[in-house]
């Protein structure tokens, strides 16, 4: 039996009423693994040092720059153009983000990328890794990047609390 069929069957099992794209989600992991993969290969061609353990200050800077950059890939009106392959637009979700759903037409591939890419959890750990693996690779070019979007993340934090500040200022 082909290995098409044995997914297909597996998801039906798997999911007997809901579709659910087996076959695109294990595409999805075998890109992440080869993302792993090639920023190992990376630097150990390029004889960087791997940290024994990393800093404080940088797991914490890729922490909130992770936060987000998966915020921004996902949810924002700015990057709409990036999903709409995957998504179809259906509200807006408040503070310059968008509501989508996930295409249904189409391959499971395009159906587990769009799942992926509407997901800042789901992100997460695409942009981590990448991150984490900049740090090896370009580490005074990762800080800075990671950088801008931390202080981006705190700007959006300030810019509700102050919405929030202002809206109860209004009702005294």
């Amino acid at each position: 039996m082909a290995l098409r069929q044995r997914i297909a069957r597996l998801a039906q099992a798997y999911a007997p009423h809901e579709h659910r794209p087996l076959d695109g989600y294990l595409v999805a992991m075998g890109a992440f693994g080869t993302m792993a993969g090639a920023l190992a290969a990376a630097a150990r061609i390029s004889g960087r040092p791997v940290p024994e353990r990393p800093g404080l200050g940088d797991v914490a800077l890729v922490s909130i720059a992770t936060h987000k950059l998966s915020r921004l890939v996902a949810k924002e009106a700015v990057t709409s153009p990036l999903r709409a392959p995957f998504t179809r637009y259906t509200a807006p979700a408040g503070s310059a983000e968008l509501h989508e759903e996930v295409r249904d037409e189409g391959s499971p591939v395009r159906h587990s990328i769009g799942e992926l890419v509407t997901c800042p959890f789901c992100l997460a750990v695409w942009v981590s890794t990448a991150l984490t693996g900049g740090l090896v690779l370009a580490p005074r070019l990762t800080r800075l990047a990671a950088t801008a979007l931390t202080a981006t993340a705190a700007s959006d934090f300030l810019q509700m609390a102050y919405c929030i500040a202002k809206k109860h200022a209004e009702r005294d």
